[in-house]
């Protein structure tokens, strides 16, 4: 069972940046890629950024410009780099890991930005 964990959340104000990280258990198995998703209270989990082999990045537009996705080079970390954050922007945020055709997601970090 392949571990997955969040960090770095907490509260910001509007224009401020976070950056998230997601540390994942090894395995012997390659890993497909990683992604960060959020959700908001009352809403469905949502993609705001993933990275996969050959570093193929995707981003929501909401996030685009603002935030960076990247990873270390063995793939056991990656991280979320948030600027410019928005009041919008608070949720959960939520790591996943795509290893065999199976998801593995962390238990997520808060994200507050208010003033």
């Amino acid at each position: 069972q392949v571990q997955v964990m969040e960090s770095g959340g907490g509260w910001v104000q509007p224009g401020g940046s976070l950056r998230l990280s997601c540390e994942r258990s090894r395995t012997i198995y390659p890993i497909y890629g990683m992604g960060w998703y959020r959700q908001r209270p009352g809403e469905e989990r949502e993609m705001v950024a993933t990275i996969r082999q050959g570093d193929i990045r995707t981003y929501a537009d909401a996030v685009k410009g603002r935030f960076t996705i990247s990873r270390d080079g063995a793939w056991n970390t990656m991280f979320l780099q948030m600027n410019d954050l928005k009041p919008e922007d608070t949720a959960v945020y939520y790591c996943k890991a795509v290893i065999r055709g199976s998801d593995f997601w962390g238990r997520g970090t808060q994200v507050t930005v208010s003033s």
